[in-house]
């Protein structure tokens, strides 16, 4: 199968990308081998040779290959749905890899490495909110074994390695404790204490670092919560074994006493933690995220490049950088507010949906974003232009106006994908949203290069691909360029009833990108087996052009009915 033969080629950029040196056929046969990929030395260099003439990879004499640029940007994009499985399985291996010892303080940790040009203020800022405790641990490496306090030119880069929430996962697996990650969110903060997590998404089937989704200066707070103590934290959430609870608490206090910790709460058997529901005979574990003293400096303006759960490194080469003390208190009682996951709310509208597709009237879902009124008419220019250029790249030609309460501000109305969903339902087609992705706009076809699941995920991804400037919609106006687009499936039987509806959809103003085959890749996204893809532009891609122009703009995905008659057309 072609897409078998993919995903070889990807493992061996990938296995070339992590080991970075030459490598020859017999070793990558190897490598390839431990990862269940039973290809011989000489089938390793027929897919070698199709990457070298690729640009991936390039020959070096006769020790090997190594990845080139180009190969490192296709790993990146890589087979989406291969990124996926991966992402999470990085997390798995890293844990597996983990091996400090709480007694000696000795052994290996997972490491985030963040980079930024040298400012003092970037130092200064890290500083205090290492000063605070607010991170898993204030033991930290810098590039080429230097101290923060000898880097004294603003034109140099400097590496930063601060230990990653996931080494926790690590050290309790060593105790023989089952952990299973769940989530990387926001954790509201009020007086220094943890009231509850305010968004989730899950570490399985996402392409993106659950954490990483929510390391956008506009998202955090902890600057407010270090010198305030309030605020919106990075943290993430795992379960274990109810039976191993009195373990862990003492694992924790062990974990302390050699400055690993950054323990928000840790639960009873079936008891919520922090808002997040927990299931019975299990007990949850919320963490501050590793990255939290990196996010406080992007609030502050500073430019700073995270990558999270990059590396491995010992402990032992670590050094503190600040005496830190924890501001944060212990959580005690819950708020009794939980989570709210997005696709509790969007089945509740997509139920709603009323739309007729013979009468073309009806209740459609609408997103809701806000700018302020001195730029209500720029942002509805650049929003005419995308209509009009790349009206295939919006949910729909509709829009309204909305007055804010507040005066200042004006509501901007567009549809929301999630209609299509429910003009299906409405239809009697069983339809399943599957994910929320950026799909990049290529001379030799588009593809999706990230995928975020909605289930698991308390917001709509498309917000948080906007706030991290992912898109470039303004781009794919003039041919390449990267949009919103989102995946649901359906069962293959109904494909020809579906291709009818979304043909009068499409008559009535509303966009469908591409409706695949039975268990097609469709734009390089995996469907089920015996199901069949249908691939939408996302109806915040008028909006994110506003964000890559400079607008500020409040983005509110899926955010409420409204009636088709009421919006006007562009």
């Amino acid at each position: 199968m072609p897409d078998e033969t993919d995903r070889k080629m990807i493992e061996i950029l990938r296995i070339l990308a992590d080991q970075n040196k030459v490598l020859g056929a017999k070793t990558i046969a190897e490598e390839l081998k431990r990862k269940g990929y039973n290809l011989g030395e000489r089938a390793v260099r027929y897919h070698m040779r199709i990457l070298d003439e690729k640009g991936f990879t390039e020959r070096i004499g006769y020790a090997g290959r190594e990845i080139t640029e180009k190969g490192l940007k296709e790993l990146e994009k890589g087979l989406i749905y291969d990124q996926v499985d991966f992402a999470f399985s990085k997390f798995e291996g890293m844990i597996y890899k983990t091996s400090l010892d709480p007694q000696e303080g000795k052994g290996a940790v997972i490491v985030n490495t963040s980079s930024f040009i040298y400012d003092q203020k970037v130092v200064d800022i890290i500083k205090e909110v290492f000063s605070k405790g607010i991170a898993v641990s204030p033991y930290v490496k810098f590039n080429d074994n230097g101290s923060s306090e000898e880097k004294t030119s603003d034109n140099s880069e400097i590496m930063l390695n601060t230990i990653c929430g996931t080494t926790i996962d690590g050290m309790l697996l060593n105790a023989g404790i089952p952990v299973i990650p769940q989530y990387g969110g926001l954790v509201k903060v009020e007086d220094y204490v943890p009231k509850r997590f305010t968004e989730l998404i899950s570490y399985k089937e996402t392409s993106m670092t659950p954490i990483e989704a929510f390391t956008a200066k506009e998202i955090t707070s902890v600057l407010d919560i270090a010198r305030e103590g309030t605020g919106l934290l990075p943290a993430n959430f795992r379960i274990i074994p109810a039976v191993a609870r009195d373990n862990a608490v003492n694992l924790f206090k062990q974990f302390q006493k050699i400055g690993i910790s950054g323990l928000l709460k840790i639960g009873k058997s079936g008891e919520p933690v922090l808002g997040v529901p927990v299931e019975d005979d299990m007990i949850g574990i919320a963490i501050t995220g590793g990255i939290a003293p990196l996010c406080a400096a992007k609030e502050a303006g500073c430019s700073v490049n995270i990558k999270l759960a990059e590396n491995i490194m010992e402990f032992g080469d670590m050094e503190k950088l600040v005496p830190s003390k924890p501001a944060l208190k212990t959580s005690i009682s819950e708020t009794g507010e939980k989570v709210k996951f997005l696709l509790s709310k969007a089945w509740n509208l997509i139920y709603n949906v009323d739309f007729d597709i013979e009468t073309q009237k009806g209740d459609v879902i609408v997103n809701v974003s806000y700018v302020n009124n001195d730029d209500l008419d720029d942002a509805l220019e650049i929003i005419n232009r995308v209509f009009q250029t790349k009206p295939e790249y919006c949910t729909s030609k509709f829009y309204k106006i909305i007055p804010h309460a507040d005066g200042d501000r004006t509501g901007i109305a567009t549809v929301c994908s999630f209609t299509i969903d429910g003009i299906l339902v409405k239809n009697d087609i069983l339809v399943t949203p599957k994910y929320s992705g950026i799909l990049e706009i290529e001379e030799k076809g588009p593809r999706f290069t990230e995928l975020t699941s909605y289930s698991g995920s308390s917001l709509d991804p498309h917000e948080v691909y906007i706030s991290k400037g992912m898109t470039s919609v303004l781009d794919s106006l003039e041919g390449t360029g990267r949009i919103l687009a989102s995946l649901r499936e359906i069962p293959y039987m109904a494909r020809s009833n579906a291709i009818d509806i979304l043909d009068k959809i499409q008559e009535a103003g509303f966009s469908v990108l591409k409706i695949g085959n039975p268990s097609e890749l469709l734009y390089n996204a995996k469907v089920e087996r015996y199901h069949v893809g249908i691939a939408a532009p996302g109806g915040l891609n008028p909006i994110a052009a506003l964000s890559e122009e400079g607008i500020p703009v409040n983005v509110k995905a899926v955010e409420t009915m409204m009636n088709l008659s009421d919006m006007e057309e562009f």
